[in-house]
């Protein structure tokens, strides 16, 4: 399972729901994207310090997705997809949405929109 960022903000924040989402699956990725949003909201907490050696203790124990050709292959199809159906989303999310398509994982998200995007299965909390 992929994990969005506004799920890492929720496993931090330890809501049960999440949390509970999370530790079911038995393997779980971050997108670079992901890690790449989550340290820009990290930059502007007060609890940056914090925050930064809980997100090394993930990521040390976490797959971490990368962007590749392959990658480029499904962002392109779902931005095809997404227009021909009249409903774009947010271009950090079709990368994200890419990188699941591209590795056959789903998506731990609140956001709604993956689920416009054919084959993504969403988890919510």
């Amino acid at each position: 399972m992929v994990v969005d960022t506004n799920a890492l903000s929720a496993i931090l924040d330890a809501e049960p729901d999440a949390r509970q989402q999370f530790f079911r699956t038995r393997e779980f990725a971050i997108p670079v994207i992901v890690l790449g949003e989550y340290r820009f909201g990290i930059a502007q907490s007060r609890r940056k310090r914090e925050y930064e050696r809980w997100l090394e203790d993930l990521v040390s124990v976490s797959r971490v997705l990368v962007v590749s050709e392959e990658t480029a292959v499904e962002y392109f199809k779902i931005r095809v997809q997404l227009k021909e159906a009249g409903t774009p989303i947010p271009s950090n999310d079709t990368w994200i949405a890419a990188l699941c398509q591209q590795h056959g994982l789903s998506i731990l998200s609140r956001d709604r929109h993956f689920d416009y995007i054919q084959g993504l299965r969403r988890f919510e909390w």
